[in-house]
């Protein structure tokens, strides 16, 4: 049999995504143009404030935009802030699962390539991504610890960060529990930068009528959601959907022990304070190495990228 050199199919891959991340976005309800939505600009940013030091325990490990490979020419975005995260919205990108997360950083390179260039969006829209094997990917420009808007809810991205799981998570189809760890971590550490609880709901004000609420209309919402419950779409999947319970409890674990540890001056991550107990290790800095893998889809092999 003939094969290809890997380099065709990586752009052969890397063609097929943009033009389905393309295509997803412009059906899937991600941006709002203009969506600063009022926030502050980046010419108008300070430092940001030091998070509560539970909060600051709680902080994931991420591959940097440098390290995963961002290229600077193609931003044409500055970064917008709200005031302050109040909810995180969970998104899958409707793409194989069976991928090596050796390529997961090839994978967010050919998204920020769609939406800053191939949609006119100047940057990547989600604000984290996870792969498989538990990774976090720093998305959009703006410093992770800051309440940067993004482009991933068309009407609610003020006030929100969004979590984009990479795959395909529909009825049935299993989340890998380092993605689900990984996920819950952000939770509680964003919601906990303004001690919110991930059990709770908040108020949030629609900015565009194509969202599931009339622009300007005040929503009351949980403080974590599915990308579903604000735009006409099938995102996040019902598999993800089914999991908000979960990912709900063991955020506010974790802000619940996070808060012990500070109370009594440990210096240790909620994690190593309970991993004797069953606590849950924090994800990898660096994409794992393992096997590639192909998965299928409806009969098709295909590599999409994500919305």
């Amino acid at each position: 049999m003939i094969t290809k050199p890997r380099s065709a199919l990586v752009a052969a891959a890397t063609v097929l995504v943009v033009a389905a991340v393309v295509l997803g976005h412009a059906l899937s309800g991600a941006f709002d143009s203009g969506g600063g939505g009022g926030g502050r600009e980046a010419g108008d940013e300070h430092a940001a404030s030091t998070p509560p030091p539970a909060a600051a325990a709680l902080r994931p490990r991420f591959v940097s935009r440098a390290k995963w490979g961002a290229d600077p020419r193609l931003l044409d975005q500055r970064p917008h802030y709200a005031d302050s995260v109040h909810a995180v919205v969970i998104h899958h990108t409707d793409t194989p699962n069976g991928y090596s997360c050796a390529d997961s950083a090839s994978y967010v390179r050919d998204i920020y390539q769609a939406h800053a260039s191939a949609r006119g969006w100047g940057d990547i829209g989600y604000n984290f991504l996870v792969d498989r094997c538990g990774t976090i990917f720093e998305g959009r420009l703006g410093g992770v610890d800051r309440p940067v808007i993004g482009a991933h809810t068309v009407g609610l991205n003020k006030g929100t960060t969004g979590i984009a799981a990479i795959g395909t998570y529909t009825a049935g189809v299993p989340v890998p529990a380092p993605m689900r760890r990984s996920i819950e971590r952000i939770i509680a550490w964003k919601l906990g930068l303004t001690e919110i609880s991930p059990s709770a709901r908040t108020q949030l004000v629609s900015t565009n009528s194509d969202s599931r609420f009339p622009k300007d209309t005040s929503v009351n919402l949980p403080t974590v959601l599915g990308h579903i419950e604000a735009y006409e779409t099938d995102c996040p999947g019902q598999a993800l959907m089914d999991l908000l319970p979960e990912f709900r409890r063991a955020a506010l674990k974790l802000q619940g022990r996070a808060r012990l540890l500070a109370a009594q001056g440990a210096s240790r991550s909620p994690e190593s304070a309970d991993r004797g107990r069953g606590g849950v290790p924090g994800p990898p800095m660096e994409p794992a190495r393992e096997p590639g893998a192909t998965n299928r889809r409806s009969g098709a092999r295909r590599r999409k990228i994500l919305p």
